[in-house]
């Protein structure tokens, strides 16, 4: 049985060529699309039934009605098929519910991703990629510390541009990281001119892949993926295989029994600018959405509260960023209930914190992930609740990029290491190369 939008565009394309072949040919060109290769190759077309009402054709009728279906009509990288690709299918058809549960999860973010392929030209199998590399969860961390739907490491990060900070890690950031990773990826086809290759350098680095190119060069070996794959470790041996089964399942899940949730071909989200610190919370009750929904779509933001200038944007789908507008001009109220505070004493303890802020000594661990039995140590900056005496101000950009946290073990307790964590504004555009690839270790990005 073919697709309801097969069905559909069957009968829309018999109807535009029966208007075609009745109308005068400047009505026609005004009422319908421009005619298929097949209806100009003189073929005859039917005639058009009195009976037949008039439709007016618009594009969308032939737009994908489901994002899968977009990405199916735009896979571009050559098959592989060997035992790894089998082996990865058919654990997806043995655990069907898994896969449906990571495609439930990419619903608020595939438009997008898919969206920003094609605007580069790009295989949309790669909108498949989160799948392996992090199941679609923004906040998704590896051992490796690479954090995010792409699962950039901090260092990579930088290099395109993602910020990181106290308040915020861009790697998590939906439009950020999305940017980022086809960036890099476009790059790294330019490096190897083979996506597999390229895929195989997203996740070992360009270096390692490099290197074994030119071990099996000089042994007179070829040099495509499969070639190349007994030099790479086991994950890499298994990266493409993996998105290959991903594709396969995709491309006719039925046969995996594995049911993909439909998602909208259409925006999910919409972005917002951010004119003043706001809290995460009252962010969340202005668009009259959960705090999870919020967070879900907005996951950079590492504080209950919303910093920074210009650049910061919110997401929120388009329903509720009207009535987050709606709900702002009514509000009447401080947006924002947290400052920051810098530590300028040695001895200052949690308890005295909190009773200088008005607050419990939970609120302030909380807030600034201090770990239980730890104080923090003099020159961290925290945030803090706002009270009369500390104003309105937004927080500055000098003090968001620049604020350090610093804990050590509580009245002598047994040592723990210290935590510390420092981002400059202009990392990432100090000129830095791009690879990070001089270990073999992976997660290189």
């Amino acid at each position: 049985m073919k697709p309801m939008h097969d069905t559909k565009r069957s009968i829309l394309t018999l109807a535009a060529l029966a208007l075609l072949a009745a109308a005068p040919l400047s009505q026609a060109l005004d009422a319908a699309p421009a005619p298929s290769a097949r209806a100009a190759s003189g073929i005859e077309r039917p005639a058009l039934s009195p009976a037949l009402p008039v439709m007016k054709l618009d594009a969308d009728d032939y737009r994908e009605t489901d994002v899968w279906g977009r990405i199916r009509s735009g896979y571009a990288i050559p098959d592989l098929n060997n035992a790894l690709v089998t082996r990865h299918a058919q654990a997806y058809a043995a655990h069907p519910a898994n896969l449906s549960r990571i495609s439930g999860r990419a619903s608020p973010y595939l438009y997008h991703v898919v969206s920003e392929l094609e605007k580069r030209g790009m295989p949309t199998e790669l909108a498949l990629l989160p799948v392996i590399e992090s199941a679609f969860n923004p906040q998704a961390m590896s051992s490796a510390n690479a954090a995010g739907l792409w699962q950039f490491v901090p260092g990579t990060g930088k290099d395109f541009d993602l910020r990181q900070n106290m308040f915020k890690d861009e790697r998590r950031g939906v439009i950020a990281s999305t940017d980022a990773a086809l960036t890099y990826l476009q790059r790294l086809y330019t490096m190897f001119g083979d996506w597999p290759l390229a895929l195989a350098a997203y996740n070992w680095g360009e270096g390692n892949v490099q290197r074994a190119i030119k071990k099996n060069q000089e042994l007179g070996k070829p040099t495509d993926f499969e070639s190349l794959a007994e030099l790479m470790p086991a994950e890499t041996r298994n990266y493409v295989p993996k998105l290959q089964a991903v594709k396969n399942v995709v491309a006719n899940p039925s046969q995996y029994g594995v049911t993909l949730p439909a998602i909208d071909n259409q925006p999910y989200f919409t972005t917002i600018d951010k004119t003043s610190d706001i809290d995460l919370a009252i962010a969340a009750q202005l668009a009259e959405m959960s705090l999870d929904e919020f967070k879900a779509l907005n996951p950079q933001f590492k504080k209950p509260v919303i910093i920074g200038g210009e650049r910061t944007k919110i997401l929120l789908p388009t329903e509720n960023a009207e009535k987050f507008h709606i709900n702002l001009a009514q509000w009447g109220q401080a947006l924002s209930t947290w400052t920051t505070h810098k530590i300028t004493g040695a001895r200052v303890t949690i308890a005295q914190l909190a009773s200088k802020f008005g607050t419990t000594p939970e609120v302030i661990r909380q807030a600034n992930n201090i770990p239980p039995q730890s104080r923090l140590k003099a020159g961290s900056t925290i945030l803090v609740p706002r009270t009369s005496a500390s104003g309105h101000a937004d927080i500055a950009e000098n003090i968001i990029e620049n604020a350090v946290v610093a804990f050590e073990a509580d009245r002598g307790k047994v040592k723990r290491s210290a935590s510390r964590f420092k981002a400059k504004a202009d990392a990432g555009k100090n000129g830095k190369r791009i690879a990070r690839n001089t270990s073999s270790k992976r997660k290189q990005r």
